[in-house]
């Protein structure tokens, strides 16, 4: 593999573990506010981006890399409210859309197939990642008075993820 692809995928990986840790962090904060249903549907969240990121690693290793994980920077502790929540959740895909798609011109210019191929399921992964970003947002914005929010924290999984728990 050439370096600038290697280099990509790991900086890729990184950041997937970074959007790990924040949403582990947004998990913690909306359990302290009471938000049970944000905090667990952010603490799958962070599962899956731990998983992409492990996905990532695999790949290289399979290409006899040894993958250089980047440092994690801490993600912040509080967050000013839920929305304040959910745009960073909408951010983070953004950024993890951006980021896939700079791989994907990188393994594109270095003629790597095969991570070209490997990168098309993340691709297809941002699709739905930025569409239930975009829901949360819009959703935690309509949800202007207590019962509302109250009622939406509660079916919050259900409303992103199509009835998955």
């Amino acid at each position: 593999m050439k370096t600038e692809v290697i280099q990509a995928l790991e900086k890729q990986a990184t950041h997937e573990f970074t959007a790990a840790q924040t949403y582990l962090a947004m998990s913690c904060w909306c359990e302290v506010e009471h938000y049970s249903g944000y905090a667990s549907f952010f603490r799958m969240q962070a599962g899956e981006e731990n998983a992409h990121a492990n996905k990532l690693l695999a790949f290289l290793v399979e290409r006899d890399v040894v993958p250089s994980i980047g440092a994690i920077p801490a993600p912040p502790a509080t967050f000013e409210s839920l929305l304040a929540t959910a745009q960073t959740a909408y951010d983070l895909e953004r950024a993890n859309t951006a980021g896939i798609h700079s791989c994907y011109k990188t393994a594109l210019a270095a003629d790597d197939y095969a991570t070209q191929v490997m990168l098309h399921w993340f691709i297809s992964e941002q699709v739905e990642e930025e569409a239930w970003s975009d829901k949360i947002v819009a959703k935690t914005k309509l949800a202007a008075c207590s019962g509302a929010i109250t009622y939406l924290d509660r079916h919050i999984v259900k409303e992103l993820t199509g009835g998955a728990s």
